[in-house]
């Protein structure tokens, strides 16, 4: 899997840059593929961070070579309305607003936004107030938090 590969690469770069890798989508289109990487820290993200991220990841890929067509490569935040990648990620907010895309439908449904419950194993369960879900993250085919502003999801 190209993410698995793209992650070995870039991850030291980036923890030698002082900053963690939140996540890394990749997107292969007719034109090209789009490479875009989260990095976060304790202390925020800056546009000098991501900046300085993208030119060592840039050296790095050219010399690795992983992607043979033409790509276009983003450094971001994962900022407040963050994509979950994994297991872990949700568990760090158990209690928040999160909206799920899955590849196969747990009660009927694909699309889902309500509270994260429990993370237990690779088990994610989210609550609203109609029903319960409970799926695994392989399941997942795109998360991402829903920050509530003084009560109202935006």
């Amino acid at each position: 899997m190209k993410q698995k590969q793209l992650t070995t690469i870039i991850q030291p770069v980036i923890t030698d840059l002082g900053f963690d890798l939140w996540g890394i989508e990749y997107m292969p289109q007719k034109s090209g593929a789009l490479v875009r990487i989260y990095i976060d820290h304790e202390q925020g993200i800056t546009v000098d961070n991501c900046a300085d991220c993208s030119r060592e990841i840039s050296a790095v890929l050219e010399v690795e070579d992983p992607i043979k067509s033409a790509y276009v490569l983003e450094v971001s935040s994962p900022g407040l309305d963050r994509v979950l990648f994994d297991e872990k990620q949700f568990s760090l907010y158990i209690g928040e607003q999160a909206k799920v895309k899955l590849t196969q439908p747990v009660n009927g449904s694909r699309k889902i936004t309500g509270t994260i419950k429990s993370v237990i194993d690779d088990e994610i369960t989210l609550v609203n107030e109609t029903d319960e879900y409970t799926f695994i993250i392989n399941n997942v085919m795109k998360a991402r938090l829903q920050p509530q502003y003084d009560g109202v999801q935006k």
